[in-house]
């Protein structure tokens, strides 16, 4: 059976569990009515007036028929199933009418009623029944709050809307129904046409996440465009956004950019983030675009429908008047794009077509009097400059213009390979029919030039954004090796033990350093006594700190005293501390201080952190660190866990980046170092949940090393229960997954997930397979450099773990630090079901050593795990080996009745 994706396995085609709101076969109307305005026979009337070609039936218990057809008094009484149930009646009464729907078998519903929790707490207690009952029967549910769905394709329209939209390709998701219709007005004047139509409310039950998987496994849908005002489930939101925008496009309008608010912070990094900016970090993270206008919602899935994305942000412009060329620059260059250069190549080729006067640059001016065969050789020649990313043609209507044949002879540029053209036709009607022939070609056009611009300046980014999450990293030590979690943890649950939530600063070092966290070495002194004692020790000159299981910001209690050069220095300042910290906020607080070295600087201060973002969890924290770190607010935020890529990206989008370079003649820090300390703080944050905050301020980085001369932890409130701790947005790596294996020839072998630093090991794995093991996987021969093409292999690499977990087995190599990759086992989870399918292949070096055995029943562990109920796969009849396998561990196995020369494996759990 060939697959289209090799990469992964291709389910047999089953309808989709939320094919139920768009493809019904029959539709209940609970609350239906005759009553002329309401919302009861508006969704009515749409419905009996769609063409979708299911059965409609009225639910009203006073009433016998409604608008001509025939009523029931419930929904128990319809004299055929019902698969979609759409709820207009009041809020107090849906509990009940849901039950009465999971009593009937209804397998989804509208509630388009109003008045849940947007109206308190009686209102939540309405919601929380509601999804009780829902759950029970295994009810799907839009809504409440909404204006409910249509689905343009096949006309159906269970919403109050006036109308129904228009059918296309782009799917339009919408948290406001008011909104909604606005665009459905607009693009009726547009004429934008949409696959799919959702007015998603409140998300009771169906969130981001289980339409964006729905939609992006829709053929007919080409890009997704959400308009937002909550993210709700954040987790389902990033995976299904991070599997779904490698191939569609999912653009984004967030409504409120207000901050979280002010936060009770003992870390700096409390005070550094927002709302707003984790939106972003998160967005970034899984490759949404996010827009700012709901006019560029619909230019950009237009545009990245029609056009390829930008292989970077130089543009070159190409205009028959200066004004209009100069504008395009300056929302150009303001967005963060480039002009393009132009070649002396090019120049030398547009000098012989071009009048004297033309610009000799970028904008290229082909001047007032350009006619259409002049636009067309230059944009030919524009076009082959390999300086440039993207083309913009400006068309300004002057008297010798013809802006239809223009347009006419630019259609043969419509499809540059990697290169997008865009254009901006100006005027009214003199331009209507050249505007009209560009876009049936293919070209987008637009009425201002600076409007292109910034269309090609989100095109750009966007793609960029893409290529840097599935760039491939730095090959790490083995997760779980480096850290000691064992000592984090035992070092948390003491600090906890003893009543406090904050950790002082020698514990919070010893946090950093079991994470291989290089600190400046910290020593308690109880007495003045011991603080000269340990100054000696370590040798002058000295810092000494107030120690303290109570105050983390020390300078605020004049808690710091540096550059002491002999013991009685370091005398004066244990004393000076006791008294200002006695004066300012009382005795009980001192405990003594802390010994150190004075350590020069030589190097930049940053600050790394992580504070706790109440719809996305840990965020992390990047940027110029010190005391004036909150006036300089130079800072980039992040979602854990991190690779060495994007820790990398991460840094670059801060000022202090560049200073570690190296700048005015300093040499450059070691940045892929300190992308692997990076690496290990996400780590320290994603497995220790009981830290509410944490920062490194400063972390000393020169190019000699790195320090962390400081350090302040604040763990969760004691009385916050286990499974209440916030929990990463995006999860992170398995490491209960990671185990050793002895092979039947006696050798180890490491079991562990995949990660994305193992595509090298991935290629030359697939160097080592028969054709005869490529068949039997893939159900066709595949080409090595078709099975080895980035594109290709980041599908399998970069797994979201909350949706599926590929094993690799991997052994060791004599003299090779990494070793290599025996076998790949990976299970799939279905979105929607409790269900996953798994599939495995074996490198013809290592088969017959109980590997494949051993990694599919590890699959089935982590199904069990993951609370999964089935287990499944496809296999060719003739893949004897994988068979026995199946059987040996339990699973059914049965041949296809469509298709006998495939068996299909089964295992409940």
């Amino acid at each position: 059976m060939p697959t289209t994706d090799p990469a992964h396995d291709v389910l047999r085609s089953e309808s989709q569990p939320l094919d139920v709101f768009f493809k019904p076969k029959s539709v209940a109307v609970i609350g239906a009515t005759e009553t002329p305005g309401s919302v009861g026979r508006t969704i009515l009337q749409n419905l009996l007036s769609s063409p979708f070609g299911g059965t409609v039936f009225p639910i009203n218990p006073k009433r016998n028929s409604i608008l001509g057809v025939k009523a029931y008094p419930n929904i128990a009484s319809a004299p055929d199933p019902v698969e979609l149930a759409v709820i207009v009646t009041p809020a107090a009464s849906v509990p009940d009418l849901i039950g009465e729907c999971v009593d009937a078998g209804v397998k989804a519903a509208i509630i388009i009623s109003a008045g849940f929790k947007e109206t308190g707490p009686e209102g939540a207690e309405l919601e929380r029944r509601v999804l009780e009952k829902a759950r029970a029967g295994n009810l799907r549910l839009i809504g409440p709050n909404c204006l409910g769905v249509m689905s343009p394709l096949n006309g159906m329209n269970a919403t109050f809307a006036q109308t129904i939209a228009l059918p296309g390709n782009v799917a339009f998701i919408s948290q406001s129904g008011a909104l909604l219709t606005a665009v459905l007005d607009y693009s009726l004047r547009e004429k934008i046409g949409f696959s799919a139509f959702v007015s998603i409310g409140s998300m009771l039950d169906v969130g981001w996440g289980d339409l964006i998987n729905y939609l992006g496994n829709d053929p007919k849908t080409q890009s997704i465009v959400i308009y937002m005002e909550s993210i709700g489930d954040a987790r389902g939101f990033l995976s299904a956004a991070r599997e779904v925008a490698l191939t569609k496009p999912i653009i984004v309008i967030k409504a409120g950019r207000t901050s979280v608010g002010a936060k009770a912070a003992a870390s700096h990094t409390g005070t550094l983030t927002g709302s707003d900016d984790v939106l972003n970090a998160a967005f970034h993270r899984c490759g949404v675009l996010r827009v700012t206008s709901i006019a560029d919602l619909f230019y950009m899935a237009e545009v990245l429908s029609k056009q390829p994305r930008p292989r970077g942000p130089r543009l070159t412009i190409l205009t028959n008047a200066g004004g209009p060329g100069v504008l395009a620059t300056d929302a150009l260059i303001t967005g963060g794009g480039e002009l393009a250069e132009v070649s002396l190549e090019t120049i030398e080729e547009l000098n012989a077509i071009l009048p004297a006067a033309w610009s000799h640059n970028n904008p290229i001016d082909v001047l007032g009097d350009a006619g259409a065969d002049r636009y067309a050789k230059a944009l030919q020649i524009a076009a082959q400059d390999p300086k440039s990313d993207g083309l913009l043609v400006i068309l300004t209507p002057q008297a010798m213009t013809d802006a239809t044949a223009t347009a006419e002879l630019l259609r043969p540029y419509a499809k540059i390979p990697g290169k997008p053209i865009l254009a901006s036709w100006m005027g009214g009607e003199t331009v209507a029919a050249g505007e009209r022939h560009l876009n049936d070609a293919g070209i987008p056009s637009f009425a201002y030039p600076d409007t292109a611009a910034r269309v090609f300046n989100y095109m750009w980014s966007y793609n960029e954004n893409l290529r840097e999450l599935y760039e491939t990293p730095q090959l790490p030590t083995d997760p779980g090796v480096e850290y000691d979690i064992a000592r984090a943890e035992q070092i948390i649950s003491d600090v906890r033990k003893s009543g406090r939530t904050i950790l002082t600063e020698p514990e919070s070092k010893n946090l950093l350093a079991a994470y291989n966290i290089p600190t400046v070495e910290t020593r308690i002194a109880a007495t003045e006594e011991e603080a000269r004692r340990a100054a000696e020790e370590i040798g002058y000159p000295i810092v000494v700190k107030i120690y303290s299981e109570t105050i983390t910001h020390k300078t605020d209690v004049g808690g710091v005293q540096l550059n002491l050069k002999n013991a009685d220095a370091v005398g004066a300042a244990y004393r000076a501390i006791e008294e200002s910290v006695t004066a300012k906020v009382g005795a009980e607080h001192f405990q003594g201080v802390t010994v150190q070295p004075m350590v020069s600087m030589g190097g930049y201060e940053v600050i790394i952190g992580s504070s706790i973002d109440p719809q996305f969890g840990p965020v992390l924290l990047f940027g110029s660190g010190g005391q004036l770190v909150e006036v300089y607010e130079d800072r980039a935020l992040a979602l854990p866990p991190l690779t060495t890529t994007l820790a990398r990206r991460m840094m670059e989008h801060t000022k202090v980046f560049k200073a570690l370079q190296g700048v005015r003649g300093r040499a450059s820090a070691d940045i892929a170092a300190l992308e692997q300390l990076l690496v290990r703080f996400s780590q320290l944050v994603v497995t220790q949940p009981w830290i509410a905050e944490i920062d490194i301020n400063p972390l000393l980085v020169s190019p000699e090393r790195f320090l962390a001369l400081d350090a302040r932890v604040v763990l969760h409130p004691l009385d916050t229960k286990e499974e209440d701790l916030p929990k990463p947005a995006i999860r992170p790596y398995p490491v209960q997954y990671v185990r050793t294996w002895i092979a039947k020839d006696g050798e180890s072998v490491t079991l562990r997930p995949i990660r994305p630093e193992d595509e090298p090991l991935v290629t030359q794995f697939h160097e080592t397979l028969s054709e005869r093991s490529v068949y039997l996987r893939y159900f066709q021969p595949l080409k090595l450099d078709q099975r080895v093409a980035h594109n290709r292999l980041i599908r399998i690499c970069f797994n979201d773990y909350d949706r599926e977990i590929a094993l690799v087995a991997q052994r060791q190599l004599p003299g090779d630090g990494h070793g290599d990759i025996v076998a790949i086992a990976r299970l799939s989870k279905i979105p929607g079901r409790s269900e996953a399918t798994f599939s495995l292949l074996v490198s013809d070096l290592f088969q017959n050593q109980g590997v494949g055995s051993e990694m599919l029943g590890q699959l089935v562990k982590i199904a069990r795990d993951e609370k999964l109920d089935r287990l499944t796969a496809e296999m060719l009849s003739e893949n004897y080996g994988m068979q026995a396998i199946c059987r040996k561990l339990g699973f059914t196995l049965t041949p296809l009745p469509d298709m006998p020369q495939v068996t299909y494996a089964v295992l409940e759990l």
